[in-house]
């Protein structure tokens, strides 16, 4: 039905322009040729839009998710379920996984989930084999698996750059390459990427995973490029901070609570983050539709666009809210993660 309704519609734009053009039948040579080239550029959309109503579906195509059971991940196995997708999804955490798990399978969405650390190679390998011996295929792959230290330069260490390049990039880079040979022998196959505003604009306090995501959003661009004479498009998805409960799988440095309280204030505010759901909605849309990038939230927009074109300016604002955050504490350890946190707020705030 939708692809009928598209051909009508591109057929009545063709015709009405073709109806202009014939009007001009004693007019000067230039408007014809206006006319003309606008009515080239009206059927070439339509028949943009007729291949996009022929493959732009899901029902019964394979979705691998990484980091698919808590945050956006699960929110997007949600909305590639409603889809009609068929879901796999993986994550180091096996009891969080489960649970993800069990509420997919009450929501009547077909899922497949195991345990996997993308940082290593060879679980990725072996999860690709899993989701290709339980399902045959596989049609999109989602890399959406990270993790995010918050703490000022000073209470960081070279092990918290290392774990942030080793899963939100390597990880990226292996599940990429894990699944290259099923994504190529799948038709009109999609591989999407969540990047982040940070890997556009490097945000203080957030080093590690900032650099992490300068590269995954390299990576991803130069895919895009590679693969489209196989059939593989690529997207690169840019969200700005998101109401997904991402303070609480942080890890926070130097000190904890003062960055933790910052960091949730702002995860929080409704003015200043998107509402993780829509995100979900918006990056299935840019799959099915093969946008090469997705910028999500006006916010992230913004920010963006003054970063291209006042790159001066972005840096002083950055430098200048740096001077709000926490101070950082030479040789802090290992960090403190935000649930733990979260729970000694929730203590203090009922004592």
């Amino acid at each position: 039905m939708r692809l009928l309704r598209t051909g009508i519609a591109g057929g009545r734009l063709q015709k009405e322009i073709l109806g202009v053009l014939a009007g001009h039948g004693g007019r000067d040579l230039s408007t014809k040729l206006a006319v003309g080239a606008l009515g080239l550029v009206a059927g070439a959309y339509a028949v943009k839009r007729l291949r996009r109503a022929q493959t732009d579906r899901l029902e019964g195509r394979v979705v691998l998710i990484t980091g698919g059971s808590r945050g956006l991940g699960l929110l997007l196995a949600r909305e590639f379920g409603l889809a009609g997708a068929r879901l796999a999804i993986c994550a180091r955490d096996a009891e969080e996984l489960d649970r993800a798990r069990l509420g997919l399978e009450r929501r009547g969405h077909e899922i497949y989930a195991t345990t996997c650390d993308v940082a290593n190679p060879t679980e990725v390998h072996a999860l690709i084999d899993k989701v290709l011996t339980r399902y045959g295929r596989l049609d999109v792959l989602v890399n959406n698996a990270g993790v995010i230290q918050v703490g000022a330069l000073a209470s960081l260490r070279l092990e918290d750059f290392r774990e942030a390049m080793a899963i939100n990039f390597w990880g990226t880079v292996h599940t990429t390459l894990a699944a290259l040979d099923a994504l190529k022998s799948a038709k009109n196959a999609r591989l999407v990427n969540i990047c982040s505003i940070g890997g556009k604009i490097a945000m203080p306090h957030l080093l590690p995973y900032d650099c992490a995501k300068f590269a995954v959003i390299g990576f991803s661009e130069g895919l895009r490029a590679e693969l489209a004479s196989d059939g593989v498009s690529v997207t690169t998805v840019v969200p700005g901070l998101m109401r997904t409960g991402s303070h609480a799988s942080a890890t926070f440095k130097g000190d904890p609570s003062s960055e933790y309280q910052w960091f949730r204030a702002l995860a929080q505010a409704s003015s200043a983050t998107l509402d993780g759901r829509a995100a979900a909605r918006r990056i299935v849309r840019a799959t099915l539709h093969r946008e090469a990038e997705v910028v999500l939230g006006w916010q992230a927009r913004l920010a963006a666009t003054a970063k291209t074109w006042m790159p001066g300016l972005v840096r002083r604002v950055l430098a200048r809210a740096n001077r709000f955050l926490p101070r950082g504490h030479e040789g802090a350890g290992p960090g403190v993660a935000g649930r733990s946190l979260a729970l000694a707020s929730n203590r203090d705030r009922w004592s």
